[in-house]
Formats: C-alpha cells, structure tokens, sequence
C-alpha cells in the first residue's frame, strides 16, 4: 500500500492474496514506483507500507518477505542453471531444493546447462525460479512474460495461481495487457505519475460506460420481451439460434439465462465478449496526454 500527501491522489491497497496488475504508459513512473517499494530510491512524500513494515526505514524485515523478478536481472553466462538457484537459496536461507524449483519452472532438463547457452525465455523462467526461492509473501514480477513463449507464459500464469493459492501477493507490472487481464484480480493505470484507476477489469468496464456483449447459443429462439427488460441490458439482437445480448454489467448473466428458461428455450452455450483491457487502458492513459518514449 502506498499512500501520497500531495493532493487528492489515490491511495491504493494490494490486498493479501490478490494479484494486482500494475499499468501505464512509457514515463509513467511505474518504475520508479516500484523501485520505492524496493527503497532503492526514496519518496519525496507520502509513505509506503509492504505488510506493515515501511520499505526505508525496515528494509531487511520487507526483502525477507519479498521476491523479485526486475525486467532488468543478470543472470552469469558461466554458472549453470542449478548454480543459480542454488546461490538464491543460500542467500535466502532457505531449505528449498533447486531441482523441485528447476522443476516448476521448466527446467528440470537444462539444470546443468550453462545460461550463456539459454535462450532468453529461459533466462526468465530461471530468474522467475530465483523470485520463488524461499516462499515469499509479495512477489513483485516486472515485465514476467518478456521472452516467453506461449507455452512459457502459460507456464508463468500456472505459476502466479499456485503462489495465490498459498496466500502470496504478486505485483504484476506488464505492457501485455493479455497476460494481465488473464491472470490479474485487480488492475491499477498509473499515467504521468499518478494512478488515474484501480479495479477489476469488469467494473472499469462498467465505469467507462462501454458495455459487454453475451453470446448465447440456444434450442429454439424465445420471447426476447423479458429479456429487454432487465435492467442493464441495452441490446438483443438474433442470428439463426445465436442470441447476442449487450449489457452494461456482464454479472447479469444468470439473469439472462433464467429469463431464456422461463420462455421455454434451452441454453447450449454461453460467452462473453467484452471491453479488452487495452481500449480501458487506451481511454484512461490518453486524458492527460501520455508521453511516448520515457523510459
């Protein structure tokens, strides 16, 4: 959590257990934000909390309970892959065994290879292996899907839910809106230093006004009068046995099914097409003017 005494700023909390995506555009100062909650560098103002402690004043007691995977790591060319996990595991002081480690993160087979030989999806996966030595309780994961594959970044999805489901809070920063918006609880859009928005992805849908659409597939085409009338729908239109239904909140959805059932129709299938991440992310980064090409 990080709060700011200048002016009406948001003041944003990452819960226990959730995986926060962390946006912006170049310049944004997502960096420098996450350096702060490193104390690499200090803030001009407000404060900074990490699990009740403050990153400047106890910065051993928040490095025990954190991993990190920063977009720009050094991995040694010599050392194998082992090596390198094995060195993070005495560093942490951990009981962590670097082959159960190599394992999640696929590289059980490349254990005594050396990184000058890996490609650069396998240097991110090993450094993501580094980030998860010692069972933190934060991740901080900066640009995780950068060289991945799409086996890789399945992989690294799989990854974050497993750390989620043992209660760790991962800080997912990304410029792939995909990968957040497939593995993140909540998102916040930091734009020239500051954040504009923080929410699930659905309720920033809603907020901006854009509607989702409900593609539903069904027996027999009903009596769609109901259906117009519930409240947040603001469409219907019918192709063949394809209902596509707008909404302004896609959570509706049961209601729309039960509506089809009442009129006597059978529902085959059901998706939903809604608002992608990026046109948000688009809606919100250019009110005040985003600027290109800042690191």
């Amino acid at each position: 959590m990080w709060r700011s005494d200048s002016g009406p700023r948001r003041e944003p909390e990452v819960n226990e257990g959730e995986v926060f995506g962390f946006l912006g555009p170049n310049g944004a100062g997502k960096s420098t934000t996450i350096n702060m909650l490193l104390d690499f560098i200090r803030p001009t103002s407000g404060e900074i909390s990490i699990l009740g402690h403050e990153p400047h004043s106890e910065p051993r007691l928040v490095r025990e309970h954190i991993g990190i995977l920063p977009e720009g790591y050094h991995l040694y060319d010599r050392l194998t892959a082992r090596k390198h996990i094995q060195f993070a595991v005495e560093l942490e002081g951990s009981s962590d065994d670097p082959g159960t480690v190599l394992k999640r993160v696929g590289l059980t087979d490349s254990e005594n290879q050396t990184v000058g030989e890996f490609s650069k999806g396998m240097r991110q996966r090993l450094a993501l292996g580094m980030a998860l030595v010692g069972q933190p309780d934060l991740l901080i994961l900066d640009e995780p899907s950068s060289g991945l594959d799409p086996n890789g970044a399945r992989l690294m999805r799989q990854i974050v839910r497993e750390e989620t489901d043992r209660g760790t809070t991962v800080f997912f920063s990304s410029h792939i809106l995909e990968q957040v918006e497939a593995v993140c609880d909540r998102v916040g859009i930091m734009n020239e230093g500051t954040l504009v928005a923080v929410d699930t992805v659905d309720e920033l849908c809603a907020a901006s006004g854009e509607t989702s659409t409900l593609v539903i597939s069904v027996d027999e085409v009903p009596d769609t009068s109901n259906i117009r009338g519930i409240d947040d729908v603001t469409d219907v239109t019918i192709n063949g046995t394809t209902l596509r239904i707008g909404c302004s909140n896609s959570k509706i959805k049961a209601t729309v099914i039960s509506e089809i059932e009442r009129a006597g129709a059978s529902v085959i299938d059901i998706d939903v097409e809604r608002t992608a991440l990026e046109d948000i992310f688009v809606e919100h980064t250019n009110k005040t003017g985003a600027r290109e090409g800042k690191p």
